[in-house]
């Protein structure tokens, strides 16, 4: 928190410096880039609003000055806020990256009674279209990218510090004296941001949470959500018990479970053993948390070793169920109104887990940079892998890299809408009215065969989100973000209409407080894209 402050209140003295001085602890892991990049912003634009308080503040006597007055006669102040509110987007975008015509235009903003909202979100957007560009190259490059700008960063000449980065990455890239793993992450870097699936969520989701905003004022606060699904703890929100909700599921359609609660750990192994020799279960076993974190602590338990070792490092309670081998995974997003006698499935997502291919001569490390797309997730990949990164696959060998069926966790998802059929739709809903008080989440589920699957026959529940589940399908590499918007406000409308409707009928609500201590502890617990093991 202190750096964060120090990023925000050091951008009111030297935006340029504050972000190449992020760039510099990102690059040497004293400081988060999303964190970096948040605190850089945060303070650019609360500056560039303050001199929009400025004129604002003070705007009324400069107009009213006799000097000022002759300048702005005839209704000239007025023609000139109507055309800065008709140019707004290109004029506080591109004085970001023009120098000398910041000041002056955003104290003119305010002296001319710009609407502030209007100057806020546009001065936001120029922030978001700068900062991380500075921050991520200085963090990739470090002491080259300086030694690059330093001429032009002492004035804050924005636009010289860009004109130098394009010169410099255009002439000279192929003179660095880096190293090739240097020049992997830039391209791999630079790729992911051109990937709206790989953005960060606080920079993909902001439309959404103002979305989410509105729908609360309209329907009665936040906490409307957490009874779309009374019959699950908060509605399903955050911090739910994952195998409550699998308990409550027909056991025919779901994979058997076991919680394990915490203690010491030769007291979860006994639990755990036990448990397996009733249930009949063999290893391989899947272990992970009770309370999920985007497939974080998601772990193929071979032996009674690595089980040991396993619950020794994740004191928590964690969910064993013996593993099924798929291939086959799918998020089924279901939804049906209270008042309706059939759900619906708004959306299928057909999984990809990342698999490598040995050519007899590659390292796992060098197949995982060379990839089109597994090379955009390779922290993610060489950190699960890192005690076999140096391994040559043999020509053909199968490598899996993930069975953590999330995005975050190197899974390739897919819209699934071709696997979609009546029987399906009549099979998820038979399963979902079994739930009491469900109505709303997303189903995932492991199967061995595409037409049985298809037929509603073959379905092995592994887990069950509820009402903040995302239609993963919007993250399909073809899907733009204008769909993917398009998709989650539909999705979140549902929710809402869901709980509002529970709402009225008498269905209890979690507590504004409860439900802001229950976010705050997840953020808190959470990391951004934590690895799965």
């Amino acid at each position: 928190m202190q750096t964060f402050v120090a990023l925000v209140l050091g951008t009111l003295v030297s935006e340029d410096l504050t972000c190449i001085a992020a760039g510099l602890l990102v690059q040497r892991g004293r400081l988060g880039l999303t964190a970096g990049i948040i605190g850089c912003t945060a303070g650019i634009v609360a500056g560039d609003c303050g001199l929009w308080l400025l004129g604002r503040l003070f705007g009324a006597a400069a107009l009213a000055r006799p000097w000022t007055a002759r300048k702005l006669k005839n209704g000239r102040a007025m023609e000139l806020r109507i055309w800065l509110e008709r140019h707004a987007a290109g004029a506080i975008v591109a004085s970001r990256f023009l120098p000398g015509t910041r000041v002056p235009l955003y104290i003119t903003a305010g002296v001319v009674g710009l609407p502030g909202v209007v100057f806020a979100v546009w001065a936001l957007v120029a922030s978001l279209l700068w900062t991380p560009t500075l921050v991520l190259l200085t963090a990739t490059l470090g002491d080259v990218f300086i030694a690059r700008v330093r001429p032009f960063v002492g004035v804050g000449w924005v636009g010289g510090v860009l004109v130098a980065a394009s010169v410099w990455l255009l002439r000279s890239v192929g003179r660095l004296a880096v190293s090739r793993q240097r020049r992997r992450r830039v391209s791999a870097r630079m790729a992911r941001w051109s990937r709206w699936e790989f953005w960060p969520m606080w920079l993909f989701y902001a439309p959404v949470g103002l979305w989410v905003l509105w729908l609360s004022l309209r329907h009665r606060g936040l906490s409307t959500l957490t009874a779309s699904n009374p019959g699950i703890q908060d509605g399903g929100t955050v911090g739910e018990s994952k195998f409550d909700i699998l308990s409550k599921l027909p056991s025919a359609h779901v994979v058997p479970s076991a919680l394990i609660v915490p203690g010491s750990t030769a007291d979860r192994m006994t639990a755990l053993e036990s448990r397996m020799e009733s249930a009949r279960w063999r290893f391989p076993l899947v272990l992970k948390p009770d309370v999920g974190q985007r497939g974080a602590g998601v772990a193929l338990i071979r032996d009674a070793d690595q089980a040991g070792a396993y619950l020794s490092r994740m004191p928590g309670a964690v969910i064993a169920q013996p593993y099924h081998e798929g291939p086959f995974e799918a998020g089924v997003f279901y939804y049906r109104m209270p008042d309706s006698t059939q759900g619906h499935i708004l959306s299928i997502t057909d999984k990809h887990f990342p698999v490598l291919y040995g050519d007899g001569v590659s390292t796992v490390e060098d197949l995982i940079w060379s990839h089109p797309r597994y090379r955009l997730q390779a922290d993610t990949f060489v950190a699960r892998h890192r005690d076999v990164l140096g391994r040559v696959l043999e020509s053909g060998e199968r490598w899996p890299l993930g069975m953590a069926g999330n995005h975050c966790q190197g899974t390739t998802f897919r819209d699934g809408a071709h696997l979609l059929t009546p029987a399906l739709v009549r099979r998820i809903d038979d399963i979902a009215r079994a739930i009491p008080g469900f109505f709303v989440g997303r189903f995932d589920v492991r199967y061995a065969d595409v037409e049985a699957f298809m037929a509603g026959e073959d379905l092995a529940i592994v887990e069950l989100n509820g009402a903040t589940a995302e239609s993963t399908n919007i993250y399909d590499p073809s899907t733009s973000l204008f769909d993917a918007y398009r998709q989650l406000f539909h999705q979140w409308a549902i929710v809402f209409s869901i709980g509002a409707t529970n709402r009225a009928a008498g269905a209890p609500v979690t507590s504004h407080r409860r439900l802001f201590d229950l976010v705050r502890a997840h953020l808190s617990a959470t990391q951004p894209c934590p690895i799965s093991d």
